[in-house]
């Protein structure tokens, strides 16, 4: 048989992050069918990606059969120029006061929401990805005095993505320049609410009346 020789796309820039906050249900547990409306925002320098978790090998008759990675969590590294401020307080879970004084600090809890990025490739490839459940696990903000030439003073969000279903999965994804990528599918349609299941990816597609 021949061998098929394959010239990948390279990554070429990070594009735009996406953001919906979660709704919990009646008893104040995620609900991975309701979600607020999808914040979009062009502010991205740079995303690190870490995933959590541990390789289990198995061995027999003296030799390695199997290995089973378990991937607990990802945690992504996220340098932005600026920030939506009131939604990373609420991100924080500091207390918003309706007089104007903002509370930081203590034991605060942290609402759960759906994180999405755009990974642009050279040559016009796109991947979107969606995790549907992460938290914010810390965040900087460092300040430098000005100098005569303008400089970039950038903080860096770290965000937790968990797993969602049953399968264990933290993220959903598609990608261009793999032959399943659905026909008539756009970055808009997309992000327009977090995709959870299949079903919520073929509804974006085609919305339902």
């Amino acid at each position: 048989m021949a061998i098929k020789s394959k010239r990948p796309m390279m990554k070429e820039t990070v594009g735009a992050q996406y953001y919906a906050f979660n709704v919990p249900d009646e008893d104040g547990n995620v609900d991975l069918e309701n979600y607020e409306q999808t914040v979009k925002t062009d502010v991205v320098k740079q995303i690190g990606t870490t995933e959590n978790g541990e390789t289990t090998t198995v061995r027999a008759s003296g030799k390695d059969y199997a290995s089973f990675n378990n991937i607990s969590s990802t945690d992504l590294a996220v340098e932005v120029v600026a920030f939506p401020q009131e939604d990373l307080a609420r991100m924080r879970g500091e207390t918003i006061d309706e007089g104007g004084l903002n509370s930081s600090g203590g034991v605060k809890e942290r609402p759960y929401f759906a994180y999405g990025k755009v990974v642009k490739l050279v040559g016009g490839g796109v991947r979107w990805d969606w995790y549907p459940k992460c938290q914010l696990i810390e965040n900087t903000d460092d300040i430098a005095t000005s100098e005569e030439s303008f400089s970039e003073q950038n903080d860096t969000v770290t965000i937790r993505a968990y797993e969602f279903n049953d399968k264990g999965d933290n993220k959903n994804y598609v990608d261009s320049t793999m032959t399943n990528f659905p026909e008539g599918l756009t970055e808009e349609k997309f992000f327009e609410k977090p995709i959870v299941t299949k079903e919520d990816l073929a509804s974006a597609i085609t919305p339902t009346a």
